[in-house]
């Protein structure tokens, strides 16, 4: 019917910056660094055109002070025109020695998610159904994710998945139906290679999968100098190119920026997508 609301495809906020802050991707990264660190990314997509969507995160993770093992939290709004999601969730990591400098890492995450639609903003094709104007409709679920991480001093790859539980989602009740959360996967990898004792080339990668079918892929370069100043570059295939810079101020700061640019026919209704990222150090924990 014409209140009916789909949804596929891509469920779960995106960010151009993921390797900046991988622990809203994989819940293993809670306790790999010795320190604790909080860690906020906004993203404005899509500028210009009419209600795009706005997607805000802050994470908060790190070690404990004696064993093999980790916590954290995220929490994340994701508003697009009339309808939210909102996030909050909790990680656990515990990581073993493999072999020489390399670890591993496995964690879990579960999570409470909102789901917000305001028929108030909705237009119905048909203007007979007045059901679905000036209702709110809100509905809660549980959810899970897992995932392993494989790192070094100048390595990494990792695997996790998200929304493990497929729960449904019943909007504007016995109104629309159905719609169900999808299982998303995510692959990620990179290398740091030391040009010199002042120069860092880092390309990485992620691939991103939602179940059954449905693949897409990024993949970035980044130069590091002091590990203080970095510029990036990277390509999401088939969407858009990033550019990206930050800097890390007294190992304690980090500021970055990306820039989108389209590649679809969208590139010609808006003017880019905008990412902000801040992040603060503690002092070492261990």
């Amino acid at each position: 019917m014409a209140g009916s609301l789909n949804l596929a495809g891509q469920q779960l906020p995106q960010f151009s910056q993921y390797m900046f802050n991988d622990f809203v991707l994989n819940p293993a990264i809670a306790g790999i660094h010795d320190y604790y660190q909080i860690r906020t990314n906004h993203r404005f997509q899509w500028v210009g055109m009419t209600d795009p969507p706005l997607t805000n995160s802050i994470s908060f993770y790190g070690p404990h002070s004696s064993m093999d093992m980790g916590f954290g939290g995220t929490i994340y709004t994701d508003v697009t025109g009339p309808t939210s999601r909102t996030g909050v969730s909790g990680s656990y990591g515990y990581n073993i020695a493999v072999y020489g400098d390399m670890r591993l890492s496995m964690g879990l995450n579960l999570s409470i998610l909102q789901y917000r639609v305001d028929g108030t903003q909705l237009t119905p094709k048909d203007p007979s159904d007045m059901f679905i104007q000036g209702v709110v409709s809100t509905t809660y679920v549980p959810d899970a994710g897992v995932g392993v991480y494989l790192y070094g001093d100048r390595y990494y790859a990792g695997i996790s998945a998200a929304q493990l539980l497929n729960n449904k989602l019943e909007i504007f009740e016995e109104k629309t139906g159905l719609n169900r959360l999808k299982s998303h996967f995510f692959v990620t990898g990179g290398y740091r290679f030391e040009m010199d004792p002042d120069w860092i080339l880092e390309p990485s990668a992620i691939i991103k999968a939602t179940a059954p079918s449905q693949f897409r892929f990024e993949v970035n370069t980044k130069v590091e100098w002091m590990e203080m100043v970095w510029l990036a570059a990277g390509y999401r295939f088939h969407e858009a190119m990033t550019i990206m810079a930050g800097y890390n101020y007294d190992d304690k700061f980090y500021f970055g920026y990306a820039y989108d640019i389209g590649i679809t026919e969208l590139r010609y209704y808006n003017m880019g997508s905008h990412e902000i990222m801040i992040g603060y150090r503690f002092n070492d924990i261990k």
